[in-house]
């Protein structure tokens, strides 16, 4: 199963529209607080539009709270990533992989990449851009996770 795990998201309308993306592609969202907003924000819901009443969550206090009730491959997206992230092999329908995505002001905190460096990605971009938008970034991860796996049974 793919995690999108969202590390004290910031955003109402990024959080909403990646809760849309999970839910039509049947992801996982495991959000690790805590949040700067409510999850029953108007921002939140219209970003959602009607589908997060179908969403798979889980919010956790803490990372420590999430990595003790999670077990699988985790993969960190961050400008510190050596690799793009179609290196990795997300071939695996069945197994849990985790793509973690920090907040959108300072990414994931160090302490949390240093004893996964060999799983911290990147997308490739030019000098110019520190970093796309986090639902985009979302977005263009899973689907390379899904069309390694063939898209599963998305139609």
């Amino acid at each position: 199963m793919i995690h999108i795990v969202l590390y004290q998201p910031e955003k109402p309308q990024n959080t909403g529209n990646i809760m849309r993306t999970c839910v039509a592609i049947n992801a996982k969202l495991d959000i690790i607080g805590p949040l700067s907003f409510s999850l029953d924000e108007k921002s939140v819901k219209r970003s959602g539009v009607n589908y997060i009443d179908k969403i798979d969550l889980t919010v956790y206090e803490n990372m420590e709270d999430f990595y003790s009730k999670n077990e699988g491959t985790f993969y960190y997206l961050t400008r510190y990533g050596h690799k793009p992230h179609t290196t990795g092999d997300f071939s695996d329908s069945k197994e849990n992989i985790y793509f973690v995505f920090g907040k959108e002001s300072t990414g994931i905190p160090k302490k949390y990449l240093r004893p996964h460096l060999d799983n911290c990605v990147r997308l490739p971009m030019s000098k110019n851009v520190r970093s796309l938008n986090l639902s985009n970034t979302v977005a263009i991860v899973v689907y390379e996770a899904l069309r390694q796996q063939n898209y599963n049974d998305l139609r």
